[in-house]
């Protein structure tokens, strides 16, 4: 890589962020994670991050609430919702919403890391 892009994983289970992080750390980026969606929206006020990985039920704000808050303020920064609750309407909602992905629960950590490979435009290799 030849900038480390920076990736932020909120969801309020610790669990996904404590695996999804030297996930993602050992193919290069680095990763903030946090369990609570509005410090994640405060760390994005003042830093900038080029991907976020967000689960879609959470306390307030949401999941949709985060993407409409980066999008608003930064339209370069992708973002992925990732959920244990998915359904057509919405995958739709966040699709449509800008949202790059919308991953259901549960899925293998190797399909996120490549998925954020694929966006960052950085080529995934198999472990």
């Amino acid at each position: 890589m030849s900038e480390v892009l920076r990736v932020c994983v909120i969801d309020d289970e610790a669990i996904v962020c404590e695996r999804l992080r030297p996930a993602l750390e050992k193919v290069g980026f680095s990763v903030e994670t946090f369990t609570d969606s509005q410090e994640a929206i405060d760390c994005f006020a003042r830093e900038h991050f080029d991907i976020f990985i967000t689960d879609l039920k959470m306390r307030k704000p949401d999941g949709l609430d985060v993407l409409r808050f980066v999008r608003e303020h930064a339209r370069d920064t992708k973002v992925i919702i990732i959920t244990g609750f998915a359904t057509v309407e919405t995958a739709r909602e966040a699709l449509k919403g800008g949202a790059v992905d919308f991953l259901p629960k549960p899925f293998k950590i190797s399909q996120l890391r490549d998925l954020v490979l694929r966006i960052s435009g950085e080529d995934s290799s198999p472990e």
